[in-house]
């Protein structure tokens, strides 16, 4: 891990860029810490420079929490390669919404499956390189979506022990019987009117997961609509789950 660029916020939290191979990534850590603190990974639908602000407001909710927050850029978004077989998946897909046609599972697998086959090994890295760092001690979870990738983390990966997904992304099929693997504690944050996206999949994705604690918390509103309250919620439930010195 080589770090590119480091800057203070406002509010005190220490924001720094940084790059794992080819994979440009951010990490952000509190002001002040006594400890090592635990980590958030922060998942997204790719494109950093894009969803930086969603990302920085999220991340600098966890340093007031006390945790750190990283993410890194998805395969085949921002400067990173294109994959020729995603390309084609995701013009499909816009010829389908754009049609009103349903989305069949071909186009899901072609757009979802090679994307969870790259980007979950990278994570993986990345928590490597990540609690290798002074100041950085776990435990560790998992925030965003898409929600393939946060689900595969959370069967293959045993350092995250809580995650919030967001639902909104299409879900291929095999990821049903995945989700049945998944033991850890899950808060999933659902937009009911999340248009071009297949709500009945994301309630079917939530009934598939194993874990004997797991949360739906589904709201009114599109996409980017999730209300301050939710976000609260799901802000709790790492409280609950990663840090040991909030009672539940």
């Amino acid at each position: 891990m080589h770090f590119t660029s480091e800057k203070r916020l406002d509010d005190g939290v220490v924001e720094r860029a940084f790059s794992l191979g080819d994979i440009p990534g951010i990490l952000w850590t509190p002001a002040e810490a006594s400890a090592p603190v635990p980590l958030i990974l922060l998942g997204h639908p790719g494109g950093l420079d894009k969803m930086y602000p969603r990302l920085a407001a999220r991340a600098r909710q966890s340093a007031a929490q006390g945790f750190a927050a990283a993410t890194i850029e998805l395969p085949g978004s921002g400067d990173r390669p294109r994959s020729p077989v995603t390309e084609q998946a995701r013009a499909d897909l816009r010829r389908a919404l754009a049609a009103g046609e349903p989305v069949d599972d071909d186009i899901v697998d072609r757009l979802v499956l090679p994307l969870v086959e790259m980007a979950v090994p990278e994570w993986r890295a990345a928590l490597d390189a990540l609690l290798s760092l002074p100041g950085i001690g776990g435990p560790v979870g998992y925030s965003g979506g898409v929600i393939s990738i946060g689900t595969r983390l959370a069967v293959v990966e045993p350092r995250i022990t809580a995650a919030v997904l967001f639902a909104g992304s299409f879900v291929p099929r095999v990821m049903y019987e995945e989700a049945r693997h998944v033991t850890i504690p899950l808060h999933v944050l659902l937009q009911w009117d999340d248009k071009g996206n297949d709500r009945q999949a994301a309630l079917d994705l939530f009934d598939a997961f194993g874990s004997e604690e797991k949360t739906l918390h589904a709201n009114m509103g599109g996409h980017t609509g999730v209300p301050q309250h939710a976000g609260d919620a799901a802000a709790d439930f790492f409280d609950r789950h990663l840090n040991p010195g909030v009672v539940s």
